[in-house]
């Protein structure tokens, strides 16, 4: 394949789009979350992604599990995590059937700041997908994040 490849040239400015898509919401969700809670985009998300975990078998995630969902490396996971222990929103202990692993729970507090900014975080989703719906190469992209499925390659 060459540089002038149509195929290789659509597929770039694919991704570029993707990419734009998902940075520009992802900038707008911040500033919404940062001036309404005081959240990061991935303090949220950190914060969302562990009040889903459970008791009982595979209830709770593993540091590992947790980096993926969060999309940071495990030791910027690790890092913030002690960011939002810190501020009293999270909680480690040990494992009480394997004193080697470390749980982490969402807090009271934490449950009551993601409740609180779950709406924000929603709303600036929405304002961000219809500014993105507004340019033609991020139009496509939107329907398909709106549907809520992901087309088969």
């Amino acid at each position: 394949m060459t540089a002038k490849d149509p195929a290789l040239t659509a597929l770039a400015q694919g991704w570029c789009a993707l990419s734009l898509l998902h940075g520009k919401i992802e900038a707008h969700i911040e500033r919404a979350l940062q001036a309404g809670h005081g959240l990061s985009v991935r303090e949220y998300s950190l914060l969302d992604v562990l009040s889903r975990q459970h008791d009982g078998e595979g209830g709770h995630l593993q540091m590992r599990q947790v980096a993926d969902a969060v999309v940071l490396s495990q030791s910027a996971t690790t890092r913030l995590v002690t960011r939002l222990e810190d501020r009293a929103l999270l909680e480690r202990y040990l494992c009480p059937t394997d004193r080697r692993g470390i749980y982490t729970n969402v807090t009271e507090a934490g449950l009551k700041l993601l409740a609180e900014a779950r709406p924000t975080n929603d709303a600036a989703l929405r304002e961000a997908l219809e500014e993105a719906r507004t340019r033609p190469e991020l139009a496509p992209l939107v329907k398909v994040v709106e549907s809520g499925t992901v087309p088969t390659v």
